[in-house]
């Protein structure tokens, strides 16, 4: 990439191009995760869908290496690769709402918090995500799960049509009725296949939740995650309840006796009548007393948008993540002993559930593979401080390799970390991934959308 060719493609985009020598480029090529800094050859910021035809088809035709940001909240940052050029959909940042068809058209540059606000004015939502900064093209892509997926099932669940930019520079709609196969792979397959332009969701009347902090001493850890185990999959679909061990932060609503100590227990969102949200954690109290308990009615969005400002962009970030069926006694010990030692004030551990209304789904319905999983866990080393980037690293990924063999062997998508292995990706697609490669062979046969967790393209085999 030099002077000449950036250029060529100035001319040829109605967005900005932005390369190393413009004074945007470093903010341009910030993502949420701090840790990762890595510098492409240029940035495309493209403005709409015709931007992304020609942005792709420049990129193939002059044989340059292609990544692509949405929202820019992966993980392992696969927005970013040295060198390529990132096709930036941060511009097409929009929403549509039909509240009498209870859908919404949503932009591949938007993030949860642009849907949720828009469909809150209609007493909408749709389950994605816990954080209002995610990106919607991303999580929606590896399937999402979130505060109502027990009781709406996961994203991919919700999704009912993709607007598309394909490697050979065509754009197309996936649904059930058009190019069935690709809106197949879509529903999991993560960015193999395409630049989503845009996505149409399911909505679902849902506008004030019951939300609820039952906190415990990390010590108490054995007897909590042993009464959660058994407690949340045999409760009401309107009840969702992620585990945590986290440190507690300072500050509301938080007494300052258990402020800054490190403790387990579980978030809720209840959906059904408010009156009985006490009801449906009464269940708490089994362990014991929790240390700290709240609960309360809150409108959705905030809700969706009560960890912004705990974790925001800029921190240092490593995660990994797994899905499990059941939780062992062997597998409490592990996270008790990575939980009495979270590195920093941010590090934590969570289990999302994934069971109720998104294990009725067929597991050959969508490209998500674990529809028989009842947690998506994830482990997530967090800091502010470079300086300890490699602490939080070597905390999360022993926490992992310790607490993997009683796994379900893959993972979320979205959770697994960039430098894992290919034959993770694999293990999490299981039954699915041959399916898959043949509709990347079919779709993106040159492999151009490689920046992510890569299905590679099923090889011809000759007769």
């Amino acid at each position: 990439m030099n002077d000449t060719v950036l250029d060529l493609m100035r001319a040829e985009l109605r967005g900005p191009v932005i390369g190393p020598e413009d004074a945007r480029y470093d903010s341009a090529r910030e993502i949420y995760n701090a840790m990762i800094d890595r510098r492409p050859a240029a940035l495309v910021r493209c403005a709409d869908a015709g931007d992304v035809m020609s942005a792709v088809d420049f990129v193939r035709d002059h044989e340059l290496e292609l990544a692509v940001r949405g929202g820019g909240h992966s993980g392992g940052g696969l927005c970013l690769v040295d060198g390529a050029v990132t096709v930036d959909l941060s511009p097409m940042r929009w929403v549509r709402v039909d509240p009498t068809a209870k859908t919404a058209w949503v932009g591949g540059g938007s993030q949860l918090g642009d849907l949720d606000h828009a469909a809150h004015a209609f007493g909408l939502a749709t389950p994605a995500g816990i954080m209002s900064t995610t990106g919607v093209a991303g999580l929606t892509l590896g399937g999402g799960h979130g505060h109502l997926t027990r009781k709406y099932g996961l994203t991919i669940d919700n999704l009912l049509a993709v607007d598309m930019v394909l490697a050979d520079g065509s754009f197309v709609t996936a649904s059930e009725s058009e190019n069935a196969d690709l809106f197949w792979a879509l529903r999991g397959g993560g960015g193999n296949f395409g630049i989503a332009t845009a996505f149409k969701y399911q909505l679902h009347s849902v506008h004030t939740v019951g939300v609820g902090i039952s906190l415990w001493p990390i010590e108490r850890i054995h007897e909590v995650m042993s009464w959660y185990r058994e407690f949340l999959p045999q409760a009401p679909e309107d009840l969702n309840g992620f585990f945590a061990i986290l440190t507690v932060p300072p500050g509301p609503p938080f007494p300052e006796e258990i402020q800054s100590r490190k403790m387990c227990g579980v978030v809720w969102c209840w959906t059904g009548d408010l009156v009985r949200m006490d009801e449906a954690v009464a269940g708490t109290a089994e362990p014991g007393p929790p240390a700290f308990q709240f609960t309360a009615p809150m409108p959705y969005p905030m809700l969706q948008s009560m960890f912004d400002e705990l974790i925001p962009k800029g921190l240092q970030w490593y995660w990994r993540g797994d899905f499990f069926d059941r939780v062992t006694d062997e597998a409490i010990d592990v996270h008790a002993k990575f939980g009495e030692n979270l590195p920093t004030a941010l590090s934590m551990m969570h289990m999302y559930p994934v069971d109720a209304a998104a294990s009725r789904v067929p597991a050959d319905a969508t490209a998500w593979g674990y529809r028989d999983a009842v947690w998506s866990g994830i482990i997530g080393g967090i800091d502010p401080d470079p300086a300890n980037a490699e602490a939080v690293k070597e905390w999360a990924v022993s926490y992992w390799q310790e607490l993997h063999p009683y796994s379900m062997g893959g993972a979320y998508v979205n959770f697994i970390g960039a430098d894992e292995s290919q034959e993770r990706v694999r293990a999490t697609y299981r039954q699915n991934y041959a399916r898959l490669a043949e509709v990347k062979r079919e779709y993106d046969p040159r492999n151009l959308f490689h920046a992510n967790q890569n299905v590679e393209p099923a090889v011809v085999r000759a007769a």
